[in-house]
This record gives structure tokens, C-alpha cells and sequence, in this order.
């Protein structure tokens, strides 16, 4: 069901507005756009746009060979790199992000990061809940609680958005799951599934979209009544309207609307995966920008594949240039957008890898410690938090849970954990997060 109207205007990943514009999933984790536009819009919404922009490393990075060297250590556990100062006295990290070590004063580095277990999963980062952990409670990731709390900033912007692609394995490319939410708060996900295929209205001119309101109602009454969801049909469908008819949205996804300058400073990268795991797609994190500016308020991505058992400093060499580049790039252009108080940026994977490098110059999984990257959202930043102990292994001064992380992304966002209860199993009123705070140095 193909919308005509008019030339239809391509897009940076081939796909065409006629085509992108589809009535029913649009992308969208198989939601129809009523599901998409029923956020609870009774809940409080923010009077400010807070956001967050997150990059998923899939497989777990080598924190020991990121931003806590080891350079004292025996050959077997220090690795190939060397450390390099930063713009912040006293803090190094890898030699191979010199662009970030120019941005240290703007960026947290966590060393002490732990709550992880051994099993490869997004769904740790997106909610600090492991996977054991959601198949006892099915606990939400921060983008489908944003959607619920928060609710749209605008109608035709969906309040979270994934940006990663399909991967051959599929627990990185999930991009954290509604749970006991309900499907209305998964996020929009135009880089996965058939876009150009999915439920379109074949030979219908945008003018004539308007007059058929009626279908667009049958059609979302029959998936309410499928998957019993909530009512309020006219308002609903008049914000699915709008969003089919809006260009906020894929312009946001339009970089050839960037300047190639803006485009070289993030460095392109490729959509093509990296072996089973995501692209280093660095044109993915300059989208991110761009969706926040046009009112999504979590963006979530995955970024290569860091699960190196073998090989592990080659292609580090080639990866984390890479890494360093569009990150750095956002940061800097968060700021000079006067955009650093409002949006989080955090960079983090599913663990840490092993001290002990292995025979075949990698390093296993390493659940016990982790590292993340943080800047924005008002944050304190131009510090180092936590340490560990002299091999990397296990977290020796100040441990920082995935929780306490996640919980200080919901105070930058605005949210009070301490007010705030969501709908849980049997509509049981349940606290976002239970023992867990916003981490005090950075809030």
C-alpha cells in the first residue's frame, strides 16, 4: 500500500518517503502507529527535552584496553597499548582515542563497573536489569519506561528510537524489550525489518489519507483488540496520522542535510556488520544527534562487535579509531549546540574481558568489571570513578552497579525514581529501580 504524492524524495539508506511512509508497522517493532502514538499521555511529561544517546558496544569491550591500562603489569596482562594523557590532569586512557583524550574535561570514565553476568545481551544496558533477571519480572529498558512516563515530546516524534541493524546474533541487535509495559512503548526501529514492504496503502495520495480514517481505525481496533491494548481511539489515531504525514522524523534521518564537514567530524564508518555483530556505523551516531533534535528522547545504538577471544590488540587498532572518532564527535557537537546539559551520552557493553590474555592474543569474558563513558546531561565531568585492582580484574575502590548507572540516567531525564511507580504484572504498582541510586559524583 504505497502512498503517492509527488516525486518521491530518497533517503541516505536508499529507501524512499513514499515507501517509509506505511501505515501499520512502520518499522516499528511490528506496532501498528496507534500502538506507537498510545504512550500515556496523562503521564507527567517533562517540561524540558532531557535525552539520552546511547552506544552499545555488542560483545563486551576490552575496558583494560580502553580506559584503564594497566601499564605496570606483566606483558600477559597489560597488553600492546600504551596509555596517553588527556586534557584532565592525571587521567589516561588508550592511545589509539587520541580525539577523546582532547575531550576528557567534558567526559566521566567509570572503572569500577559491575552486575554483570556471563551471557551476551543488550538488554543489561538498556535496562540494568540482566536477562535472568527479565525473564523472572520482564523488567522494561530506560526507552520504554521514558515512553511511558514521559510520553512523546511532540506527536509526531516517537519517544524512542533503536538504530541498530539486524545481526546474526540477535541478542545484540534487540534493542531492549517493552516487558511488562506492553508493545505501545517498543521503540522505532527503521533499521530493522521490511521498510519499504510492511502494511502500506497501495494507491492512496496523501490528500486522500485523510478520508481514510476509517480503515486506519479498523485496522488498529482489530491489534488493540488482539493484543489488548488501551483505548482512547481518537486521539490516538489523530497522532498516527500525524506522524505518517510529517517530515520531523525522516528528516531527521536525511544526513545529506549535514554538512560534509559535520559528516568527515563523525566520520562515516559503514553499514556493513561486523562479522555477527553491528556496523561501525558512525553516520548511525551523527543520526542520533539529529533524532534527539527533532524530539526522540532515548536513542539507542549498536556499534561493532567487541567480542574478541582471539586477535584482540588488531582489531582493537582497527576499531577503536573509530569508536574514538564518533564519539568524540558527538560530544563536541553536543556542546557547540548548546545541547550538553540536556542529552546524556553513555558508551558501554555487555561486561569486561579477562586480565590473562588468552594464546590467541585475545581476551575472554570477564563478567566481574566493566568500564563505561559518560558526558552531557549536566553531568560532573572531567573525572575517573572507581578503580580496579592491579590486573583489571575485579573492582578495588568504589564498584558501580549497571543499576546505579541506569538510575542516573532517569535523574538526568528528569525522572524521580523515588515518586515515580510503574504498571507492573497484575498492574502492581512497582518502583523503577529497588536499592539503587543516581551515582552522587556525577549528579
Amino acid at each position: 500500500m504505497t502512498l503517492e504524492g509527488g516525486p518521491a524524495a530518497r533517503f541516505c539508506d536508499g529507501v524512499s518517503r513514499r515507501d517509509f511512509l506505511r501505515i501499520g508497522a512502520l518499522g516499528m517493532g511490528g506496532l501498528s502507529l496507534t500502538d506507537v502514538m498510545a504512550a500515556d499521555s496523562a503521564a507527567g511529561r517533562g517540561s524540558s527535552h532531557k535525552s539520552v544517546i546511547m552506544v552499545f558496544l555488542c560483545g563486551g569491550p576490552p575496558h583494560q584496553d580502553m580506559f584503564d591500562l594497566k601499564p605496570d603489569a606483566p606483558a600477559e596482562i597489560r597488553g600492546e597499548f600504551k596509555p596517553i594523557r588527556t586534557n584532565v590532569s592525571g587521567i589516561e586512557i588508550c592511545e589509539l582515542m587520541p580525539r577523546l583524550a582532547k575531550t576528557m574535561d567534558k567526559c566521566a570514565i567509570i572503572r569500577s563497573l559491575v552486575g554483570a553476568r556471563d551471557e551476551h545481551a543488550s538488554h543489561l544496558c538498556y535496562s540494568g536489569y540482566t536477562t535472568f533477571e527479565f525473564r523472572q519480572a520482564a523488567w522494561p529498558s530506560l526507552g520504554s519506561v521514558v515512553s511511558k512516563v514521559q510520553g512523546p515530546t511532540h506527536p509526531t516524534a516517537p519517544p524512542f528510537c533503536n538504530l541498530s541493524v539486524r545481526m546474526d546474533f540477535p541478542g545484540w541487535a534487540d534493542p531492549g524489550q517493552a516487558g511488562f509495559l506492553g508493545i505501545a512503548h517498543r521503540p522505532f526501529q527503521p533499521h530493522q525489518g521490511q521498510v519499504a514492504d510492511d502494511m502500506a496503502l497501495r494507491s492512496i495520495s496523501l490528500n486522500r489519507l485523510q478520508d481514510r480514517r476509517r480503515l486506519l481505525e479498523k485496522m488498529d481496533r482489530f491489534r488493540r483488540d488482539a493484543d489488548r491494548m488501551v483505548d482512547g481511539t481518537g486521539v490516538v489515531t489523530q497522532q498516527a496520522l500525524n506522524l505518517l504525514t510529517s517530515n520531523r522524523v525522516l528528516e531527521a534521518m536525511d544526513l545529506d542535510r549535514e554538512s560534509s564537514k559535520t559528516r568527515e567530524r563523525y566520520g562515516r564508518g559503514s553499514l556493513k556488520n561486523v562479522d555477527d555483530g553491528g556496523p561501525m556505523w558512525n553516520d548511525g551516531i551523527l543520526m542520533a544527534r539529529r533524532l534527539v533534535e527533532a524530539g526522540v528522547r532515548v536513542v539507542t545504538i549498536g556499534y561493532g562487535r567487541w567480542d574478541y577471544h582471539g586477535a584482540n590488540f588488531s582489531q582493537c587498532r582497527e576499531r577503536l579509531p573509530m569508536l574514538d572518532q564518533a564519539v568524540s564527535a558527538l560530544i563536541e557537537d553536543l556542546h557547540d549546540r548548546g545541547m550538553d546539559r540536556d542529552t546524556s551520552v553513555i558508551v558501554w557493553g555487555d561486561f569486561g574481558r579477562t586480565p590473562r590474555i588468552n594464546g590467541t592474543a585475545g581476551r575472554d569474558h570477564w563478567p566481574a568489571v566493566s568500564c563505561a563513558l559518560l558526558a552531557g546531561g549536566g553531568m560532573r565531568t572531567g573525572q575517573v570513578i572507581g578503580s580496579t585492582t592491579a590486573d583489571g580484574g575485579y573492582a578495588d575502590e568504589r564498584p558501580v552497579h549497571y543499576k546505579d548507572v541506569m538510575a542516573t540516567l532517569y535523574n538526568r531525564l528528569g525522572i524521580d525514581l523515588d515518586r515515580t511507580l510503574l504498571p507492573g504484572p497484575s498492574d502492581r504498582p512497582i518502583p523503577l529501580l529497588q536499592e539503587h541510586r543516581p551515582i552522587e559524583e556525577l549528579v
